[in-house]
């Protein structure tokens, strides 16, 4: 009887190479596919408790296109509205049909189809475009989900173990997502990309002037914050700042009332305290303070602390974990969960640390009492926190960095607070209160591992209750009020979260695509500022009254995914509500459109005579640098 063979499919070579080597325990032969990029790897097993013959191939990330019917994909071919109900055609690109004659020659030969995709939204969808092109060729495939958070032996032996099924309800989201934004984003790309061209035939000639429901609201946030600092009044305060010297240490007391904005009233309170400038202790209190260790890691904070610690764009960032995870270094990197489940043994996972040159005291350390991660408040069901799956020293710059942090962040998080005993020293000048504050750390705890915070001891000397003093010195100072600072990546990629633009897996998409747009650019500070293009395009859709800049929109679709993978609402429904919901805004930007020509007349004159440069190109888009309008140099 001939040995049946099984018919495995992964997101990407290099997951099927891991995946392989995994199952295989390093026995595997590797062969050529149609695709020079997808390998085939074959190995013996036992499935079902029979022995069979594995194949492991791949693809890489979507199989299939989505886009409209040839006859409309001309610009000229049909009116921009008219996209929003033309038909649509999905279907294997040119690009990967190489996977695709893979997958039906191998598929021929297997009774059974193993998914190993990734085990989101996408990797759901991307699965069942591999079912399609597989039982157009067997039709009596047995078809099956491994479902993993991580490429590692005691993950992968419980996932094929475990074998269930297709989530459609999952796959269903993606398909009215990827629906929804073609055809949005083609309609309004195109109608608003020919209006503009026509208004300044100077400054946009080359170039497509892009809509996307979730670029523009992200674009917006950009523009928003700079306008706020563009119109925002400092305002002068005044405060009374004591300090003294005792024991050779200088301490500065602060004012209780914090400041004040009339300057006669603190003028006239300030003489009060010169009358008779005798400080006295009026109240001593001691108090034990604690500085929390991390949560456990969910992709949003793994990108915000890349680009606020690792100076590395979120972007590079979420490229260089999905490496780190298909090759076994860490777990599966997509996830909104800081909660570590009870399957989770966290104690294996710190004994894999204890060899580190760096970490290893540290994680000996933690073993030899009870560690127990503090745990967030959010979870997906899906996937755990993001943790290190094994130790490396194998690893080089970038990749390095990203593998050191998520692997001091998980020791710490399995860590104890920080604790300290903080001072605070009350004294009373003339009937005014004013406070100093010192501290102690008395146990750094999970800091030790964790550079990427501060906790700082402040020295204070000693007073006694009752004492008074004179002080060295009482001023009067003034200040002023200061805007909010523009945005940097990880700000954007928290308001993005907070209000429901993108998922994680997509933020920084999104952001890297208002950046290659040339709608916002970035300072060599890593602040975002908004480029004419941009500026001129979210005041103009906000003159008319319309919210394309605003995150509501985009947020209402997002949660409606949410409930079409809660099985809550069909996709057809998401999808008909939706369009419906665009095309009115459509059909009102249409009528308006003298808005959007008169937003952009500020920035290129009524003739459009600046060149192409002054709108889209340059790394920071002209003139938009708080306090002035100069040019665009970083």
């Amino acid at each position: 009887m001939a040995t049946e063979r099984v018919l495995n499919v992964a997101e990407k070579n290099d997951a099927a190479k891991e995946l392989s080597r995994v199952l295989s325990r390093g026995s595997y032969r590797m062969r050529e596919g149609f695709s020079k990029f997808n390998k085939i790897y074959e190995f013996p097993y036992h499935l079902f408790g029979r022995p069979c013959q594995m194949s492991m191939t791949s693809v890489s990330g979507h199989l299939m296109e989505l886009d409209f019917h040839s006859d409309y994909r001309k610009w000229s071919s049909i009116p921009p509205r008219g996209l929003f109900d033309c038909q649509l055609s999905r279907f294997v690109p040119d690009r990967f049909s190489g996977i695709k004659r893979t997958l039906e020659r191998e598929v021929r030969q297997c009774s059974q189809l193993i998914l190993w995709t990734d085990c989101d939204r996408e990797g759901e969808n991307i699965a069942q475009e591999v079912v399609e092109v597989c039982v157009k060729v067997k039709r009596n495939i047995q078809i099956h989900r491994a479902r993993f958070s991580e490429i590692t032996p005691q993950s992968v032996q419980v996932a094929i173990q475990r074998l269930t099924v297709l989530d459609e309800k999952m796959s269903n989201a993606v398909e009215a997502r990827r629906e929804l934004d073609l055809r949005i984003g083609c309609a309004f790309t195109r109608w608003q990309t020919i209006f503009l061209r026509r208004a300044f035939p100077n400054v946009l000639d080359e170039g497509v002037v892009s809509y996307g429901p979730c670029q523009f609201p992200t674009l917006g946030f950009v523009v928003d914050r700079y306008k706020m600092i563009k119109a925002f009044i400092p305002e002068a305060f005044y405060k009374i700042r004591v300090t003294h010297v005792k024991d050779q240490v200088n301490v500065e007391f602060a004012w209780k009332r914090n400041r004040v904005f009339h300057h006669t009233v603190c003028l006239i309170l300030y003489h009060t305290t010169l009358e008779n400038p005798v400080a006295r202790v009026v109240n001593i209190q001691g108090r034990h303070r604690s500085k929390w260790r991390p949560t456990p890691l969910d992709t949003v904070e793994l990108e915000k602390l890349a680009v606020r610690k690792l100076r590395i764009s979120a972007k590079t960032a979420m490229s260089i974990a999905e490496k780190l995870y298909t090759k076994g270094y860490i777990s599966y990197p997509r996830t909104e969960t800081n909660i570590f489940p009870p399957s989770v043994d966290v104690r294996a996972l710190i004994e894999k640390q204890t060899a580190d040159t760096q970490w290893g005291a540290f994680a000996v350390h933690l073993l030899a009492g009870n560690p127990s991660p503090r745990q967030g408040k959010k979870t997906d069901n899906a996937h755990p926190p993001i943790h290190p799956t094994r130790h490396t020293n194998d690893l080089q710059g970038d990749d390095r960095r990203l593998f050191e942090l998520v692997t001091r962040h998980f020791l710490a998080s399995c860590s104890q607070d920080a604790e300290g005993y903080e001072t605070t020293v009350e004294i009373d000048i003339s009937g005014e209160q004013f406070t100093a504050q010192g501290l102690v750390i008395t146990a750094r705890n999970y800091l030790d591992v964790y550079p990427y915070e501060q906790w700082n001891a402040k020295t204070i000397p000693i007073y006694q209750q009752g004492e008074s003093f004179q002080p060295t010195a009482i001023e009067m100072v003034e200040g002023e009020t200061s805007p909010p600072s523009l945005l940097t990546e990880a700000d954007l990629i928290g308001l993005m979260e907070k209000h429901g633009i993108g998922t994680d897996a997509t933020h920084a998409e999104h952001i890297e695509t208002i950046k290659n747009r040339k709608y916002v650019g970035v300072r060599d500070d890593g602040c975002f500022v908004p480029g004419e293009l941009g500026m001129g395009l979210v005041e103009g859709y906000n003159s008319m009254g319309l919210s394309l800049s605003k995150p509501f929109l985009r947020a209402e679709l997002e949660d409606d995914l949410r409930k079409i993978c809660n099985g809550l609402i069909s996709r057809d429904a998401v999808v008909r509500d939706n369009i419906q919901r665009y095309q009115d805004v459509f059909v009102k930007s249409v009528a308006q459109a003298s808005s959007l020509e008169r937003a952009l007349e500020k920035y290129f004159g009524s003739s459009g005579n600046r060149g192409p440069s002054s709108s889209m190109g340059g790394s920071v888009p002209p003139p938009f640098h708080p306090g002035g309008g100069g040019g665009g140099d970083g």
